[in-house]
């Protein structure tokens, strides 16, 4: 089917603005469909599944930057640590602490968000808000993760159809990422990144302060 490049000149006219970043997300899209984008100035590219990132990234331009964003592994890091631009979904203090462990063996620091749950759904990974501080606190106080780049928060809104839902969600998302930037001052200078909003409501993201959205059905088209 390819992509939708109508779209994608709607979505980067979306980000000037606010300078935020596109994801786009080509889980289970083939590598045509990537160069599509990539052959119109594309550079970020989300992949939820360890394996099938694995395969694309030796395939691809070297200057792909990848992201996954899908629920990690802890014995699954070690796969993509050599190469990840940045793993999004940081849910839990022990997978936090394998990336640690495979950054050390490799002498690569990497570039991490903290998933924040916030959605109404059970379904949905991620740390509660006590956790999140848990986490930031072990890095910016206890200087823990040396082989981590903590770069801010990343969240999921319910899928709902409610935009008061989703509008206090979002602010739920930024309330903790301003909280953890104010604590630590200068030493969150470099964390920078919410990471927030998908097709269906990265309009309502952007407004909420979002400054990165994944978006892959509306670029893409619908999975199979």
């Amino acid at each position: 089917m390819g992509v939708n490049k109508e779209v994608f000149g709607t979505l980067t006219a979306a980000m000037k603005p606010s300078g935020a970043t596109l994801i786009a997300v080509s889980k289970t899209k083939p590598s045509e469909d990537i160069m599509e984008l990539y052959a119109l100035g594309q550079r970020d590219f989300g992949e939820n599944y360890v394996q099938e990132l694995v395969k694309k990234q030796a395939e691809l331009p070297a200057d792909i930057r990848w992201h996954f964003i899908g629920h990690l592994q802890t014995n699954k890091v070690k796969m993509i640590a050599p190469f990840v631009h940045m793993i999004h979904g940081v849910d839990s203090i022990r997978l936090l602490e394998a990336i640690d462990k495979e950054g050390k063996k490799i002498n690569r620091k990497i570039n991490c968000l903290l998933q924040v749950h916030v959605a109404r759904e059970e379904t949905k990974f991620g740390l509660d808000l006590a956790e999140a501080r848990q986490a930031a606190a072990m890095y910016f106080l206890e200087k823990k993760y040396p082989f981590v780049a903590l770069c801010g928060i990343m969240g999921m809104a319910s899928f709902s159809e409610d935009k008061e839902l989703l509008k206090k969600e979002f602010s739920d998302l930024k309330k903790i990422y301003d909280e953890i930037r104010s604590l630590y001052g200068s030493d969150a200078s470099a964390f920078n990144t919410l990471s927030m909003g998908m097709s269906g409501d990265y309009p309502i993201a952007l407004e909420s302060g979002s400054n990165m959205v994944r978006v892959g059905s509306l670029l893409f088209g619908a999975r199979g």
